[in-house]
């Protein structure tokens, strides 16, 4: 029997008994004799500003409510292992494909109807077709004004160089960067991500604890170039003009511009999957693309929505061709990072 809940006391039940940071459903109050149906319990890696809004298009549209546990990829992943098929999640919403990865070979997601898959080209889905990616992003080289074009190297490999000593800025704790070096383990192997992980820290590699603090650094000078995902720059420079003085480039050699994606699957404990896939439609369909395409600047994956103008077309970016599903020993990139002195 379906569980009805009025939306305060759904949103008390979320971010109380849950442990869930915010929710998803914004909708005016309902009187004491008109409840609103409850609906899907939505664990997210993506933060609130950024999903909240196709969120709450996707509860008016359905009538239905999202609870929403909000929380960093991987430990949201750490957290659905640990509670296995008792997970009151129905939906997985995360930063990156390793995060779901890991969930996928614990056995924890439930296949994905045909319908769903086709809609997003086979290299931004899971080989066993039980995640789907949403949208998709660059890693990027951004740099300030003080920087030509020329000077930038083709890979990022090449910034442990003795040029770049603490001109140089990252996030080590974002599971964005922990991707790209998750890819280098895989395509490079082992010993050439501890080599440049260690060369990164010897050559003073400024650290923050996001992509945007890295961004700001470079506007004011505080350092020349960081290692961020490409939409950052583009939400700057809608917000702030053309004049914005931090520019993108896409580094051409190794894994330099490697394009990852957020990536949703359905929990096979899940006792809503209708339902869920319902939610995972919505963020698939032509309003969901466009809402990531526009506000966040990131790659729509569904046919027929264009990028940000001030970006190149996502088929253009010199990215290598990485399978995707190979991204999940992200624990394996963390003891990496801490064993080099990265984290």
């Amino acid at each position: 029997m379906a569980r009805v809940a009025r939306p305060a006391l759904a949103c008390a039940l979320a971010c109380g008994a849950l442990g869930v940071s915010a929710c998803g459903s914004s909708g005016e109050p309902g009187s004491e004799n008109e409840p609103e149906t409850e609906g899907i319990t939505l664990y997210s890696g993506r933060i609130a500003p950024l999903i909240g809004p196709v969120i709450d298009e996707y509860e008016a549209e359905a009538d239905r409510d999202v609870q929403v546990r909000f929380g960093d990829s991987g430990a949201l992943a750490a957290t659905l292992l640990e509670e296995g098929e008792n997970s009151p999640a129905d939906v997985f919403f995360t930063q990156d494909a390793g995060s779901i990865g890991a969930i996928d070979d614990a056995g924890l997601l439930e296949p994905l109807p045909e319908d769903v898959l086709a809609k997003v080209p086979e290299r931004f889905r899971a080989d066993d077709g039980t995640w789907v990616g949403v949208s998709a992003r660059s890693r990027i080289i951004a740099y300030g004004s003080g920087v030509e074009v020329s000077e930038l190297p083709e890979s990022p490999l090449e910034l442990v160089e003795p040029e770049w000593r603490g001109r140089v800025g990252w996030a080590p704790t974002n599971a964005s960067l922990q991707g790209y070096v998750t890819a280098l383990r895989q395509v490079e192997g082992e010993d050439v991500a501890r080599e440049w992980l260690e060369g990164m820290v010897a050559n003073d590699v400024q650290v923050y604890d996001s992509n945007v603090p890295v961004r700001d650094a470079i506007a004011s000078g505080e350092i020349d170039v960081g290692l961020i995902n490409h939409y950052y720059v583009a939400e700057a420079i809608e917000q702030e003009g053309p004049d914005y003085p931090v520019e993108i480039y896409f580094p051409p050699d190794d894994l330099g511009s490697l394009v990852n994606t957020t990536a949703v699957g359905v929990l096979a404990s899940s006792e809503r999957k209708d339902e869920a896939l319902d939610f995972i439609r919505h963020l698939l369909s032509r309003p969901g693309q466009e809402y990531f395409a526009e506000s966040s600047k990131e790659y729509a994956l569904i046919d027929g929505v264009e990028p940000d103008p001030s970006l190149p077309p996502l088929a253009e970016i010199p990215a290598p061709e990485v399978d995707l599903s190979n991204l999940d020993d992200v624990q394996g990139t963390i003891e990496l990072m801490q064993e080099t002195g990265a984290l």
